[in-house]
């Protein structure tokens, strides 16, 4: 019994330290498009046609996101120790994963992202704010030009 009043007080206390646009974020999302906007404006896919994913949040303010191509190269070797330069270009540049602790700042709209390990290594340890618009079943968020100008911009849907 004791076990179970630790735990929902846990994560009521969770729950109750995220503003209320925030706990609308809680719960797991399916990644349903994942597009980049072009220097020139223009919209287009950016993991392949059919990029999976899911994002993650949790009440007491942890994360995980995961994009992937749906296209993917397997390894000719087998072996992900013996791949190609091309390979582990290819499985580099065909996900995006990261995760940490967020925070959401409603009044601006952002989700602050504390990232604490992403497949990327640049990001790792750093923060990163993204503009996001969330209804019932839909969250999104596009996140900082890219060096080249790109605008990534993530589609996800509720799943629970």
């Amino acid at each position: 019994m004791k076990k179970i009043l630790r735990y929902l007080l846990a994560t009521i206390s969770g729950f109750i330290t995220l503003p209320v646009f925030g706990q609308q974020l809680v719960g797991t999302w399916r990644l349903t498009a994942a597009d980049k906007i072009l220097p020139n404006g223009k919209r287009t896919a950016d993991y392949g046609a059919s990029p999976h994913g899911i994002a993650i949040f949790t009440t007491d303010g942890h994360y995980t996101v995961e994009i992937f191509n749906n296209e993917r190269k397997a390894f000719a070797a087998g072996d992900r120790e013996k791949g190609t330069p091309e390979e582990y270009r290819d499985a580099l540049l065909t996900m995006s994963c990261h995760f940490g602790t967020y925070k959401v700042d409603s009044a601006n709209k952002n989700i602050i992202f504390h990232i604490d390990k992403g497949s990327f290594p640049n990001g790792d340890g750093k923060t990163r704010i993204n503009s996001f618009t969330l209804s019932a079943k839909q969250l999104s968020w596009q996140l900082p030009p890219r060096p080249n100008g790109e605008i990534p911009i993530s589609v996800f849907a509720r799943v629970h």
